[in-house]
C-alpha cells in the first residue's frame, strides 16, 4: 500500500543502515577530492546545523510513522531495501571527506511504497527512496548508488541549510539570524525549518554540485562512474515532458549528460582502485 501522495515530501531516498535503525561508525577515506565543486557557500552560517539536522529527524521520524500507518515501510528483510542498504555501507566511508561531521551522523535509509519517481536525503543523514524509481526505471545497483550519492552530496554540502538560510534572509530580513543561531524561539523555529524541508527546492548549482560529488562517493564505492549517464537517459525516457516531481527539483538534459560525461575521466581511476581492492 501507498502513502498518499499528499503525505510525502517533494524529494528524497531513505533506508535505515542497520536493523532496528541503528546508525553506522564511519572512518574518514584518505584521497583528495577529484571533481571541482568549489566551497561552501557562507550563507549556510546564517543557519544552525545542529538545529536543521534535528528538525530533518523529527519531519524523516513523522515521515516513517505515516509510512508504517498505511503499510508502506519496507520490512528490514526486503530485498530492494537490503540492496540500497548494501550500497550506502559501500558510500558512507567517503563521506567525512566532505564534510567532517558526516562521521557523528546517524545515517538511516528506508524504502516507502510509492509510483512516485522520487528520493532524498535529508540534513544530518537520513535518506529514503521510494519504489517507483527503483521500479519504474529498472535501476541497477550501479544506478542506484548514483542517485543515492547525489543525493548524500546535498546533505553533505549542506545545500538545505544554505537554501533555507537564503530563504530567511530574503523573505524575512536578516535580523531572523539570531534565531537561527539559537537565540530565539527554538522550538518554533524548528518546527518552521522542518516544514520547509518537505518542500525545499534546490538550484541548478546545487544540482550540478550533487551530480559531481554523487559521482565521486559512488565510484571510490567501485559503482561505475558511467552509470550516472544512463541513470538520466532512463530517466528522460520514462519522465518525458511529465512533469514529475523528481524532475521538478532535478533538473535533466543534455547538459547535465555533458557535466557528466565530461567529469567521469578525474573519477574511472577511483573506481578502477576500489573494484580492485573488492
Amino acid at each position: 500500500m501507498c502513502l498518499a501522495r499528499s503525505c510525502l515530501p517533494r524529494r528524497g531516498f531513505l533506508t535505515s543502515l542497520a536493523a532496528g535503525g541503528a546508525g553506522l561508525a564511519l572512518a574518514p577515506a584518505a584521497g583528495l577530492a577529484q571533481v571541482d565543486v568549489g566551497p561552501p557557500s557562507s550563507m549556510r552560517k546564517l543557519v544552525s546545523a545542529e538545529q536543521l539536522e534535528s528538525a530533518a529527524a523529527q519531519q524523516y521520524q513523522q515521515l516513517l510513522a505515516q509510512a508504517r500507518t498505511k503499510g508502506a515501510l519496507a520490512p528490514d528483510d526486503h530485498p530492494q531495501l537490503r540492496r540500497l542498504r548494501a550500497t550506502a555501507r559501500r558510500l558512507l566511508p567517503h563521506t567525512p571527506a566532505w564534510n567532517p561531521r558526516a562521521s557523528r551522523w546517524q545515517w538511516e535509509v528506508h524504502l516507502i511504497g510509492s509510483r512516485q519517481i522520487n528520493a532524498f536525503c535529508m540534513p544530518g543523514g537520513k535518506i529514503a527512496f521510494f519504489t517507483g524509481i527503483l521500479d519504474q526505471l529498472a535501476l541497477t545497483d550501479d544506478e542506484a548508488a548514483m542517485v543515492m550519492g547525489h543525493e548524500m552530496a546535498h546533505a553533505l554540502r549542506e545545500h538545505a541549510r544554505e537554501r533555507i538560510a537564503k530563504t530567511q534572509a530574503t523573505g524575512l530580513g536578516l535580523s531572523l539570524g539570531a534565531q537561527l543561531l539559537g537565540l530565539g524561539d527554538v522550538g518554533r523555529l524548528a518546527a518552521d525549518l522542518g516544514t520547509q524541508l518537505l518542500s525545499l527546492k534546490f538550484s541548478r548549482e546545487d544540482e550540478t554540485e550533487a551530480d559531481l560529488v554523487g559521482l565521486e562517493l559512488a565510484a571510490r564505492g567501485a559503482y561505475d562512474p558511467r552509470a550516472s549517464v544512463s541513470l538520466w537517459r532512463k530517466m528522460a525516457a520514462v519522465t518525458g515532458n511529465n512533469g514529475l516531481e523528481f524532475l521538478s527539483t532535478h533538473p535533466s538534459g543534455p547538459n547535465r549528460i555533458r557535466d557528466l560525461e565530461a567529469n567521469i575521466p578525474k573519477v574511472e581511476g577511483l573506481y578502477e582502485q576500489a573494484r580492485r581492492a573488492g
